[in-house]
């Protein structure tokens, strides 16, 4: 039989596999942005998001915070990396307008996890009371994250097309939740279980999306919606 730390730490790492795969999925967007050396209408909101997100969960894995979550701080810490590339590359071919937003956005994020980390440090004093102030902050953005789709879920109902939602994006939020909510099951940890169970739960609706809407999608019609697919 299995002993629950090595289940634990193999989960972790198919979790941390799926999650660097949602992390590259965007990189055709960046590559297109980079041939045209224009953003067009792409938008950085959902991977500005994704560096404040990172961070916190980073902050949460660290031992003075959550101890024994190593594989959570590993897999985030990638993400942390990969997300300020394709903010740079916004930055690099947007126009000014575009890049002093970003910039704000960014100023913004980094005081707030200062004050975060400032708080968490200073004026808390127990792992009990860190765990609580950070894993709920995680939680909002997380929650916030996985369901981001749900304007894309509302249009496939509208349109009774699926064309617009990506199906292995859908497959991988799936997997992607449902391994990180299996690895917070195992030494029960709240605050991971509840976004990823919910994101698990938003992985499912997509899915019967697809099995409801797949047969009276049009297919022949060009795709121009921007894939971001953040995890």
């Amino acid at each position: 039989m299995v002993d629950p730390n090595t289940a634990r730490n193999i989960i972790g790492i198919i979790g941390n596999v799926i999650s660097f795969g949602l992390f590259l999925s965007p990189v055709p967007t960046f590559m297109r942005i980079i041939k045209k050396k224009s953003v067009e209408q792409f938008k950085a909101d959902p991977y500005i998001a994704t560096i404040l997100n990172c961070a916190m969960w980073i902050l949460y894995g660290l031992p003075f915070v959550h101890p024994n979550n190593f594989l959570v701080v590993t897999i985030n810490g990638i993400g942390l990396g990969i997300e300020i590339i394709y903010v740079s590359i916004f930055l690099i071919y947007s126009p000014w307008g575009k890049r002093k937003k970003i910039a704000i956005a960014l100023i913004l994020e980094t005081a707030f996890f200062v004050a975060v980390f400032f708080i968490t440090t200073e004026a808390l004093h127990t792992i009990k009371m860190r765990t609580i102030f950070v894993g709920a902050l995680c939680v909002a953005f997380n929650v916030i994250m996985y369901f981001s789709p749900l304007t894309v879920m509302r249009m496939v109902i509208k349109t009774k097309s699926v064309k617009y939602m990506p199906f292995w994006l859908s497959i991988a939020n799936f997997l992607n939740g449902a391994c990180w909510t299996a690895y917070a099951c195992i030494k029960f940890d709240p605050w991971m279980v509840i976004p990823n169970g919910l994101g698990t739960l938003s992985g499912v609706i997509q899915l019967l999306l697809f099995a409801i809407y797949y047969k009276s999608t049009d297919w022949s019609e060009p795709k121009t919606t921007e894939l971001t697919g953040q995890p």
